[in-house]
């Protein structure tokens, strides 16, 4: 809808109370409305939806087409993010935003910074999914309001040429809502406790939910040790909980991403129930670490599981969980992602313990094999240490070439004596050019980082700190922040402008017309900016 069909239909609904509303004036209507696309998070859900199906579409058309985010864990930080993908590439295509469970437990709890436990508040991922959104929103507006004045200019100046562009700037404005992925961890519960949960998260704005298969009550951080899983028919209950969520709230193109965390996790809380041999629970019960007993030579309290006329007694832990055998992480994780997407996930996620494309990629082949268009959404995690990782794989590649690598101690290769080298060099634009290849050799659509604006955050401020309490006082300041603002076009030096001042101002015209009180006149110390 054009801005001068938005006015007109403004007038229409103004004129028909024009005795009584006076003082409302339809272009003021309309930019307000303008300012304000989307009125709920399910509009949002609904919008967003139908973006990231084009886009997995157009992946599987060309592995190009592949899409990135970074994690978020205030609105501001997602509003910043996108205002600077907007202002360095003209377009928000193929970036979302990604909503981390371990940054809402390290940094949204109100008991406090907690582990990625899932003993954070669930009631905390729903209210950050519509913070982030209602500063997205909030972004929309600041842009348009300031193509706005910069029309109400033009118009004053007499400059029709000016003020056809900037209306056709308004026409085609490109809004700062895009999809996010909000980590429902392993659904907060039982399946009715996921449900309920996921309709707060779509109805907030997520289109997009990815879920877990650990055990609930025992989860942990994909990279930490002692994770659980649980046998395939209650992963899938819960998939089935979120596919509910999405169809009886209308987005009926939600996304679901089944995460699998059995790379890591050599442990089970349960033994699946088997109704027939090779079934999904037999499957599930075939990678467990048995014993085979004979069964004059039971002891009280074994449990037992019986196999191809055998009697196996399942290795039990004290903690009362079941043990897999060593060895069959990759193959729980390809069992777990064919059976998730056969069974309503729409994409996949397999947690990993490095970044390896040879070893992700492997996966992907096998589970196509079945699902020829299986798809990844991959954590290319801060918990790798990627320079090592790389570095190794670089020492590796060579000395199976038959390379000499005698210049470099494979063991201490994050050393910043080989900063430079030619190894290191060769491992950085494997790293840079990692998602690139990743997403051709690898099947993977998404690439995220799950916490990069945690680490930013603390690097930024370390450095701040460092000089302003040192011997730069506000030079520290001054010369690390501000002036880079000012020199690098960041928007947000303008504080007041960033936080909704000039808005206010709008607001204040439209409502109270010349004797509207607004902020930003020429006292306003931000005028200092302008030049």
């Amino acid at each position: 809808m054009t801005y001068q069909t938005t006015i007109a239909e403004a007038g229409q609904e103004i004129g028909r109370f024009e005795k009584t509303w006076n003082g409302i004036e339809a272009e003021s209507v309309a930019r307000m409305r303008l300012q304000n696309r989307f009125k709920t998070g399910l509009d949002i859900a609904r919008y967003t939806a139908k973006i990231m199906r084009e886009d997995m579409a157009a992946y599987d058309q060309d592995p190009a087409n592949y899409t990135q985010s970074l994690g978020c864990w205030h609105g501001f930080i997602g509003q910043q993010k996108m205002i600077s993908i907007k202002k360095h590439f003209g377009t928000t295509k193929g970036r979302y935003l990604y909503l981390s469970g371990w940054m809402v437990a390290a940094l949204r709890s109100e008991f406090g910074p907690l582990p990625d436990q899932s003993m954070h508040e669930k009631t905390t991922v729903p209210m950050l999914i519509e913070e982030l959104y209602t500063f997205l929103r909030q972004a929309d507006a600041r842009e348009l309001g300031m193509l706005f004045r910069d029309l109400d200019a033009a118009r004053a100046a007499g400059d029709e040429v000016k003020a056809k562009q900037v209306q056709a700037a308004i026409d085609g404005h490109q809004t700062h809502i895009v999809p996010i992925i909000a980590d429902i961890d392993a659904g907060f519960g039982n399946a009715e406790a996921t449900y309920l949960l996921s309709k707060k998260m779509i109805e907030a704005g997520a289109c997009c939910i990815q879920i877990e298969n650990q055990v609930s009550d025992e989860k942990q951080c994909g990279h930490q040790d002692g994770k659980v899983t649980v046998p395939h028919e209650d992963f899938l209950a819960k998939i089935r909980a979120v596919r509910y969520a999405f169809m009886e709230l209308g987005v009926e193109d939600g996304v679901i991403v089944a995460r699998t965390d059995s790379l890591g996790a050599g442990l089970t809380k349960q033994i699946a129930f088997t109704r027939e041999a090779g079934d999904i629970g037999d499957q599930y019960n075939s990678f467990l670490d048995c014993d085979e007993v004979d069964p004059a030579n039971v002891g009280h309290g074994d449990v037992l599981i019986s196999r191809d006329g055998k009697l196996l007694r399942p290795k039990r832990l004290p903690s009362n969980l079941y043990q897999f055998r060593a060895g069959t992480g990759e193959d729980r994780c390809v069992l777990d992602c064919i059976t998730s997407l056969q069974n309503g996930a729409d994409l996949l996620w397999i947690e990993t313990e490095k970044p390896h494309i040879g070893q992700i990629g492997g996966m992907v082949d096998r589970i196509r094999e079945v699902i020829p268009n299986a798809k990844l959404v991959y954590n290319n995690s801060p918990s790798f240490n990627w320079t090592l990782n790389f570095r190794q794989q670089v020492f590796d590649a060579w000395t199976a070439e038959g390379k000499d690598v005698s210049a470099y101690d494979r063991a201490k290769l994050m050393s910043v004596d080989y900063d430079g080298s030619e190894l290191s060099n060769e491992a950085d634009e494997r790293i840079r050019t990692f998602q690139r290849d990743a997403a051709a050799q690898a099947g993977i659509f998404h690439h995220l980082i799950t916490l990069p604006t945690y680490h930013t955050a603390a690097l930024s401020t370390d450095n701040l700190a460092k000089e302003y309490f040192g011997d730069q006082g506000m030079l520290g300041y001054v010369k690390g922040v501000q002036r880079q603002e000012i020199r690098q076009g960041i928007a947000c030096v303008k504080h007041q402008n960033m936080s909704g001042s000039d808005i206010g101002d709008d607001h204040k015209e439209y409502f109270a017309g010349e004797a509207a009180l607004k902020a930003g006149g020429a006292a306003n110390t931000m005028n200092q900016f302008a030049a």
